[in-house]
């Protein structure tokens, strides 16, 4: 279920712009990043996880929350864009 809603973002995001135009609608499509949450979640494999994605990852590290907030102010101030997903993972599904 949830993969299925994971997956109709885009189109919906896509949509969705047309519909509210001129208000920009953007979706931003992060994978794993580096939060207290994610901490909670990963328990005493977080270190293990954060390992993996340094060697694997094409940016050679862990995305963190300051790698998000840009990437949202760049679409706030950005008033060209619209409609469109951005995936921020350090290029994770290029590997995977």
């Amino acid at each position: 279920m949830v993969s299925a809603a994971t997956a109709a973002l885009p189109p919906f995001t896509a949509a969705l712009a047309l519909e509210l135009a001129p208000v920009r609608v953007n979706l931003i499509a992060a994978g794993f990043v580096d939060t207290p949450l994610s901490a909670t979640l990963l328990g005493d494999r977080l270190e293990e996880r954060r390992a993996e994605l340094r060697a694997t990852l094409p940016i050679g590290r862990v995305v963190g929350p300051a790698d998000v907030a840009a990437l949202a102010v760049h679409l706030m101030t950005n008033t060209a864009l619209t409609g469109a997903t951005y995936d921020i993972d350090g290029g994770q599904q290029f590997v995977w």
